[in-house]
């Protein structure tokens, strides 16, 4: 272990503590009902699945078999169950819910759904979704798949407006993003708020557009279109897309997108500026269309760079 692993440790255990006492899961009963955690899981799994092995239940739940006998011994005393041999191989034990079970589960399941819907009535829209996207990460993280509702494994993508926080975002995530993956210095920082600056004190929303790529209710990419070096050329500019979005097509659909505002608009090119070291962009603007017509070396940011200028016809 390293030495910030104690402290790392610490803070899991801390939210551990935190969500259990959320949930209640250490209450006597869960959501107000006569059954703990463990047991109302069992409901739920046998609501799902119909008929099921015990081999299955014990494997899915991760039960000891003494303690799944135990506690598979009390449901059925209490009505809820009923155990029997396979029909297909009589060495297998199979559950099913009675008609008392599934009701008793459909009890649990309406608490549980009115308590979530509670804690989330607390947050707002935005921070919902902030919610969520944790959750999804948490989830992949520790081995899961991100869940099986619609939209959880890759949640929807939404490409939007800037919103007012966008802007100052664009610029932030840029200056560290540049800095930890490239060296270099403030002054490309400096570069991007200049062009945020310039966009939004002389925005022209016939000529113009920039767009946020949302996912979880969290921004992790934009791209900007601008007026170029003539009036039927437009130019794109500060294409980013978070690393931890990366994968997903993302800087695709927004070179796209831009392509499709400017071809709608009058223009009739699009030309861009780049530098050599930026492999992914580069791969992203030659599938969308674009040629290399200048190379030109130069010292910026605190690096010796080699600059590009891409261009295409619309």
């Amino acid at each position: 272990m390293n030495k910030s692993a104690p402290d790392r440790v610490a803070k899991v255990r801390a939210f551990n503590r935190l969500y259990t006492g959320v949930i209640g899961a250490l209450d006597e009963g869960l959501v107000g009902s006569a059954y703990s955690l463990t047991e109302a899981r069992v409901l739920y799994e046998l609501a799902q699945e119909g008929v099921t092995e015990v081999t299955e239940l014990r494997r899915r739940l991760d039960l000891d078999a003494g303690y799944a006998s135990r506690l598979l011994g009390k449901l059925e005393r209490r009505g809820l169950l009923a155990r029997h041999r396979s029909a297909d191989d009589g060495r297998r034990q199979v559950i099913t819910l009675t008609e008392t079970g599934r009701a008793e589960q459909g009890t649990i399941e309406a608490a549980t759904v009115t308590q979530i819907g509670t804690l989330l009535e607390r947050l707002s829209e935005h921070d919902q979704h902030r919610l969520l996207a944790a959750m999804r990460l948490i989830t992949t993280l520790v081995g899961g798949d991100g869940g099986g509702d619609e939209g959880e494994g890759d949640p929807t993508l939404v490409l939007r407006p800037p919103r007012p926080g966008d802007y100052g975002w664009v610029i932030q995530r840029h200056g560290e993003l540049y800095a930890r993956e490239y060296a270099w210095d403030s002054t490309f920082e400096a570069l991007v708020a200049r062009i945020v600056a310039d966009f939004v004190d002389n925005h022209q929303p016939a000529r113009e557009a920039a767009w946020i790529a949302e996912s979880g209710g969290r921004p992790v990419g934009c791209v900007f279109c601008v007026s170029g070096s003539d009036e039927k050329t437009a130019k794109l500019r500060l294409l980013l897309v978070d690393p931890t979005a990366r994968g997903r097509g993302i800087g695709k659909r927004l070179v796209t997108e831009c392509l499709t505002f400017a071809r709608a608009h009058g223009y009739t090119a699009m030309e861009l500026w780049t530098n050599d070291v930026l492999t992914a962009a580069r791969r992203i603007y030659q599938q969308a269309g674009f040629e290399l017509t200048e190379r030109e070396p130069h010292h910026s940011f605190g690096q010796d760079l080699v600059g590009e200028i891409w261009r295409r016809t619309l």
